[in-house]
């Protein structure tokens, strides 16, 4: 490492000396390159290769001793690797990677950003009905900043029924949760009808046909949670959903989205 720091301080002929006759930089000669032992040392800490060895080993509520068993290696030596105090050589990793079928790059790839994500109220964005000049909704996203995200969820008001409007049910895979936060709604699910109130939550197979109508003269406020891709369902279930499809009845083609779901409830 020192060599290399005093060939990148040097003047400019030193540096174009690096180069060969045709623009290219010169491969450096081996016995040219000194690694700092101190400096690989610090390289593996940073990875956090003990930890993930760890994490590994206690996500299948294994003991020091049975990993032991299966790689060879001494209880002591895995708890001293697992704590830093050892440097694991290549052959010893890929012993443990071995037992987690893991590739020897797991533990040198960079280490997983942790998902969070703050929806701030005043950055939301409110939206109506699409192609209504009188809206019977609007709607926030709540999870928009959330790349790849497997729930959707939003925040809805739907407003009072008016009496020429027919409320329109729909249906999608999955299944839906709905957490009524203000006035009343009457949820159709199927051919059963049910009242919910204020402090009410419901969750159902979203595969059935349902709608939202609003009760009394003030809008119903809810946070809605649909899940995007479908759960394992019974049978049956497949069954009326592939028949649903093949009838034109709903969509097939990816997740429904509250703007397409919201624009058929009432």
């Amino acid at each position: 490492m020192a060599n290399a720091a005093m060939a990148v301080s040097g003047d400019a002929p030193a540096l174009s000396a690096s180069f060969g006759g045709k623009g290219k930089m010169s491969e450096p000669e081996i016995d040219e390159v000194q690694v700092d032992g101190g400096v690989a040392e610090s390289f593996i800490a940073e990875k956090k290769i003990g930890e993930r060895i760890k994490h590994l080993r206690l996500k299948k509520s294994m003991g020091l001793v049975e990993l032991g068993r299966h790689t060879g290696l001494s209880a002591s030596f895995l708890s001293q690797l697992e704590t830093g105090r050892v440097v694991p050589t290549l052959r010893n990793l890929a012993r443990i990677a071995m037992v987690f079928s893991k590739d020897l790059s797991y533990f040198f790839e960079s280490e997983p950003q942790t998902l969070f994500r703050v929806h701030r109220r005043k950055e939301r964005v409110r939206m109506p009905q699409t192609g209504a000049d009188d809206p019977a909704y609007f709607f926030e996203s709540l999870g928009y900043l959330v790349p790849d995200r497997q729930l959707d969820p939003y925040f809805a008001e739907f407003l009072p029924l008016k009496s020429a409007v027919t409320p329109r049910a729909h249906q999608h895979d999955g299944c839906e949760f709905l957490y009524l936060v203000s006035g009343a709604l009457e949820v159709r699910h199927g051919e059963a009808t049910h009242r919910i109130e204020a402090g009410d939550a419901i969750y159902f197979d979203a595969n059935t046909r349902h709608s939202y109508v609003c009760l009394g003269s003030v809008p119903a406020q809810a946070v809605i949670v649909s899940l995007q891709h479908p759960l394992a369902m019974p049978l049956a279930a497949a069954q009326r959903l592939a028949n649903n499809a093949a009838n034109g009845r709903i969509r097939t083609s990816g997740p429904v989205s509250m703007q397409r779901k919201v624009a058929r409830t009432g």
